[in-house]
């Protein structure tokens, strides 16, 4: 079992930027692929961003250029900064898992383990 924690969401007017975190605890965070999922109000959840052990990285083409995956392996941890935000930002974020790293995969199916998720707000 992976636990997932993630954190930093807030308010914040259009063009600002925040960092989310996700802490992982439990089971290795070796071989784990990591991603970002959105869900705004009325929505379906969609495929934001992830990152896979190795580092690779893809990104929703709304985010490309605005949003940044990284991963510190040490500490459990991946983070998502996100740069220029935008009203249609505005959702919950969720951070998520999955064994093994690769391939990575962008549907939200392919994903066994998730955060509590964490509300941004971006006002316009």
């Amino acid at each position: 079992q992976v636990q997932l924690v993630d954190s930093g969401g807030g308010l914040v007017q259009a063009g600002g930027s925040l960092r989310l975190s996700c802490a992982a605890s439990g089971r290795t965070f070796n071989n784990i692929a990591m991603a970002w999922f959105r869900q705004a109000p009325g929505k379906e959840r969609e495929f934001v961003t992830a990152i896979s052990w190795s580092g690779a990285t893809y990104y929703a083409d709304s985010v490309k250029g605005r949003f940044t995956i990284s991963r510190d392996n040490a500490k459990d941890t991946v983070y998502l900064q996100m740069y220029s935000l935008k009203p249609e930002d505005t959702a919950v974020y969720y951070c998520a898992a999955r064994y093994p790293s690769d391939p990575v995969v962008t549907d939200k199916g392919g994903y066994d383990y998730w955060g509590q998720g964490t509300q941004v707000t971006v006002s316009s």
